[in-house]
């Protein structure tokens, strides 16, 4: 054991010898340079005696008179330009398939009588589990163990002593930051969702399906997997967001067959400044939300369950090189 460190030892000083230098020079330059180009972006920003730039003049005419909103934006984003959003709602579902593909398992394969004990007697040939390991590497290994186990012991983060030795084996983090998680969650969710609901205040499906995302992520980072497992599983997902994309498809195929124009309105409107104002902005808005909060949600937590390589060990790179 000692000789394989101390044969390791050069390999690493080598590595790093031949490593890339930092180039500061050129990072400064880079780093002034964008500086300047924000700088020349932030002082010709259009001030208030300018005049309107087509497509806000034409947001402006008809956001009010033609679709009941006092929020051109939304107007423009769900409107006037609304196949744009549904072309880029359609690029972060094909984003969701890839991660998807590569976070995928590993396929299964068959099995040759007696391949489990000739894995084993093979494991533990390279990477022997006896008693030359040190102590705190064996306390690694039984602990990834636990948490890799349906029936893994977890210790709550408040029932492990503060200094304990040994690798942190707790799902969850302190009480204070549970507690905070739980208080800002419920605020983050409503926020959200106004951002959706009241189509006369600047928002909108995109915006609002990303709060939502985060509220989950936040959520799982503070309280750990086991309390959002039954949300984010994929049999739950993936049918919400195949729903909110197949709505979006029929309220821009719906107008394009009863009004003769993509996006177009079909929906009575309400009066101005409700939750009904703007039609099939507000339908299109909302299928928005569940679109990209699921979306979001599944390719995140499909890389965090992600437990395979899919580029080779550095090990098996050195001997097809040798």
């Amino acid at each position: 054991m000692v000789t394989e460190v101390r044969a390791v030892e050069p390999a690493k000083r080598d590595a790093h010898a031949i490593e890339p230098h930092h180039r500061p020079k050129l990072m400064a330059a880079l780093a002034i340079a964008t500086l300047a180009a924000l700088t020349v972006g932030l002082l010709r920003l259009p001030r208030e005696n300018v005049t309107l730039p087509d497509i806000a003049r034409y947001a402006l005419e008809i956001a009010l008179p033609q679709w009941k909103t006092t929020e051109p934006v939304n107007e423009i984003v769900y409107g006037t330009r609304g196949f744009d959003t549904f072309g880029e709602t359609f690029l972060l579902l094909a984003a969701v398939v890839s991660v998807l593909t590569l976070a995928r398992p590993r396929e299964p394969r068959r099995e040759y009588v007696g391949e489990a004990t000739a894995g084993a007697a093979e494991q533990a040939r390279i990477d022997p589990h006896d008693d030359r390991l040190s102590s705190a590497e064996a306390a690694a290994r039984r602990a990834e163990q636990a948490e890799e186990s349906e029936t893994g012991e977890f210790i709550p983060a408040d029932r492990s002593r503060l200094g304990t030795p040994g690798p942190e084996r707790s799902p969850e983090m302190t009480v204070v930051v549970r507690i905070a998680a739980r208080s800002a969650a419920p605020v983050l969710a409503v926020v959200a969702v106004y951002l959706v609901a009241w189509g006369y205040s600047p928002g909108g499906g995109f915006p609002g399906g990303a709060a939502l995302a985060g509220v989950v992520v936040l959520l799982y980072a503070a309280l750990g997997y086991r309390a959002v497992r039954g949300a984010v599983r994929p049999a739950v997902l993936e049918p919400v967001e195949l729903g909110g994309a197949a709505a979006i498809i029929v309220i821009v195929l719906l107008g394009l067959l009863l009004k003769g124009s993509v996006t177009a309105n079909w929906v009575p409107l309400a009066q101005p400044e409700t939750i009904r104002s703007g039609g099939v902005l507000q339908l299109f808005s909302v299928s928005e939300l569940i679109e990209v909060s699921t979306g979001i949600t599944i390719a995140i937590f499909a890389l965090l369950g992600m437990r395979h390589e899919w580029t080779p060990d550095e090990n098996q790179t050195e001997k097809g090189r040798s």
